[in-house]
């Protein structure tokens, strides 16, 4: 008799996730790695028009810095565009945030490379 009242109490799929609920989760995550790629070719291109013309002879910017700078301010904008969106950014934890960083980086490097090119 009291098995019988926890398992009527207890839900039967109580740890477990709809479809549907998986499919929001999928399409967040989609539109944050979206927005990190945009993020890093934005701040890659900024980059290189900011940063100065290439020195000839050294083949490097003279304020590459700026660039350094600027994919920094991408990680840390993503935040509010997050918000713009409507993607609650405080359940993220420190290996999404990293996740984030580092396409934002990838895409950056990738994208300033080709332009300096």
């Amino acid at each position: 008799m009291g098995e019988e009242k926890i398992a009527e109490s207890t839900p039967q799929n109580s740890g477990q996730t709809t479809t549907a609920q998986k499919m929001a989760e999928h399409t967040e995550r989609i539109q944050r790695t979206v927005i990190a790629c945009f993020m890093g070719i934005a701040a890659g291109v900024i980059s290189f028009t900011v940063a100065g013309p290439i020195d000839p002879a050294t083949g490097i910017q003279e304020t590459a810095i700026i660039g350094w700078l600027l994919v920094l301010a991408g990680i840390v904008f993503q935040k509010h565009v997050f918000l713009l969106v409507g993607i609650d950014y405080t359940t993220l934890g420190g290996k999404d945030w990293f996740y984030q960083g580092f396409m934002t980086f990838a895409m950056w490097f990738i994208s300033w490379t080709l332009l300096l090119n």
